[in-house]
């Protein structure tokens, strides 16, 4: 988009100015083309030009009509949702609504003006004569070159707006990727170690061999199924359980946890590590800068195909919880990416508390869940 900015930009000034320049160059042509036409033949060229040029501008009206139409109306709101049998009816009555306006204005604007332009003319002086059927068939010919013409740039744009989108997502997720495959260096010695580790501390320290199994179930989780362009909710629930887990292990009684997930996930699906960065900023900058009774509330509830999560968290009055920092940011621009116009995120950094809001549209996936039931972590 960086290389064509006047043809993909979306802010109010350049899309303005574009438009303006599509319809002046219509008109233009229009005017030039119609100038020609055998009712002005009895006319100088230089007579003739000028009222061609009103007609056409008056004639912009329909076509403005057909062309904003088709391009807000009927391509983003059927056309590309799916609803072709719906897009195809109301086509033809929008091309059909377009020669009515065309031909009517005909009849009662544009022959009265060349009546009092060139004088009464035979064929023209009564507009009973005009067939509205034939104004109509006027209309339409000029209504779906310029229709044709909108449907095809706004298509264009839109083909070429998703796979700028989907390059960058694929460039985001080669970067990922690569710091996942330079971070992850030899996961085997990594998991052998940790199991040799747990079988050396459970006989001793049975507590420090299950935060040994935490640590490895998480850090499995993102190994392996980070690289996922999605997983089973459940399986990201699941991370966000574990998580907690191991925290609640490290505050003890200091922590008060309220923890909410669904039973049942069924199978819907969700992008991997999308929800724990919002988890680990509220233990980042929320609980571990405070010194008296830290808490954390994680509300997620499903409404068929949509998820909200709320999660909160107290934060000291003087402390900034960075809601606009790289971690969040990043996450929000895989938001845009992922789910676009499939989500709603509202980040509230109060006084004492910081609030996380996100609604979000899944997909569903062909592994369903298995029915589970989440208890919050309890203090050692």
């Amino acid at each position: 988009m960086e290389a064509y900015p006047f043809i993909f930009a979306n802010d109010r000034r350049t899309r303005l100015q574009r438009h303006l320049l599509f319809w002046f160059t219509w008109w233009a042509f229009q005017s030039f083309l119609y100038s020609f036409a055998a009712g002005l033949n009895m006319a100088a060229y230089g007579q003739r030009l000028p009222v061609a040029a009103l007609e056409s501008a008056l004639f912009l009206v329909p076509h403005l009509f057909l062309a904003y139409t088709l391009m807000y109306g009927v391509i983003p709101q059927q056309l590309l949702k799916g609803r072709y049998v719906q897009a195809a009816l109301t086509v033809p009555f929008i091309f059909l609504a377009t020669g009515v306006i065309a031909s009517t204005m005909g009849m009662y604007v544009i022959l009265p003006l060349r009546i009092a332009v060139f004088g009464p003319v035979p064929r023209f002086t009564h507009a009973n004569e005009v067939h509205f059927f034939l104004g109509l068939l006027a209309g339409l010919r000029g209504a779906i070159t310029i229709g044709g013409l909108a449907a095809a740039i706004r298509l264009m744009k839109l083909w070429y707006l998703k796979e700028q989108r989907n390059g960058q997502l694929q460039r985001e997720n080669m970067a990922a990727q690569l710091q996942l495959l330079t971070a992850q260096v030899h996961p085997h010695f990594l998991f052998n170690t940790l199991n040799n580790i747990f079988a050396q501390a459970q006989p001793t320290a049975p507590k420090a061999a299950h935060l040994v199994t935490g640590l490895s179930d998480l850090l499995r989780y993102m190994l392996y199924e980070g690289s996922k362009p999605e997983v089973p909710l459940h399986r990201e629930l699941a991370l966000l359980r574990d998580y907690f887990l191991l925290e609640q292990e490290r505050y003890g009684n200091a922590l008060e946890l309220s923890i909410d997930l669904p039973e049942e996930t069924g199978d819907l699906a969700i992008a991997p590590l999308l929800l724990l960065p919002y988890v680990e900023n509220c233990f980042k900058h929320g609980a571990s800068h405070l010194l008296e009774q830290p808490w954390i509330s994680l509300q997620v509830a499903l409404e068929g195909d949509w998820m909200r999560l709320k999660l909160l968290n107290a934060k000291p009055p003087e402390a900034v919880h960075r809601g606009n920092g790289i971690g969040m940011n990043n996450v929000a621009k895989r938001l845009q990416l992922l789910y676009p116009g499939q989500h709603h995120l509202e980040i509230t950094d109060g006084e004492d508390v910081f609030i996380v809001n996100l609604k979000l549209r899944l997909r569903r996936c062909a592994e369903p869940a298995p029915k589970t039931t989440f208890h919050a972590p309890q203090p050692a």
